[in-house]
């Protein structure tokens, strides 16, 4: 856990190893994984002053780059508080100046309950269930590869 501060700031957690294509690697209370064209940041366990800043880490990560798409899928949490409230709004905010958005994934009533309570259901609208990949976005691919072999061979215009 993070040591606690002496304010209402959570500390960060400390540097670890990278897990896939530049995320933090997983810890206790979250992981996060590229399911194109989103970035899933799954939260588990409970989510508090001294663990809000593990979960940081990934949203931090997540919002990153231009115009990111992140899911934050709080299904399997076990408690949520105002901190992870905080930490959410944070990285609502930074992908928002980035072009892009944050989404937030639960099913749960008591979830929506503290974000009607916090004066956030509007900002955060859960989803019930992560969204499906677009179908176009593998014809896209696909169309781009191969255009882009047509071209080295001679065979396209440049």
């Amino acid at each position: 856990m993070p040591p606690e501060l002496p304010d209402d700031r959570v500390a960060a957690p400390s540097e670890g190893p990278v897990g896939e294509a530049g995320l933090p690697a997983a810890n206790p209370y979250a992981r996060s994984y590229r399911s194109d064209p989103f970035v899933v940041v799954e939260v588990s366990g409970e989510i508090d002053l001294a663990t809000a800043g593990s979960l940081a880490a990934h949203l931090d990560a997540a919002t990153a780059g231009s115009a990111p798409d992140v899911l934050v899928d709080l299904r399997p949490v076990a408690f949520f508080d105002c901190s992870g409230l905080r930490v959410l709004c944070r990285a609502d905010d930074r992908a928002r100046q980035r072009g892009g958005r944050l989404r937030v994934v639960s099913g749960r009533p008591r979830t929506h309950r503290l974000l009607r309570a916090a004066g956030l259901l509007q900002r955060f609208p859960p989803l019930t269930d992560l969204p499906p990949p677009p179908q176009n976005l593998n014809q896209e691919f696909n169309e781009t590869i191969e255009g882009t072999a047509h071209r080295s061979e001679g065979g396209g215009t440049t």
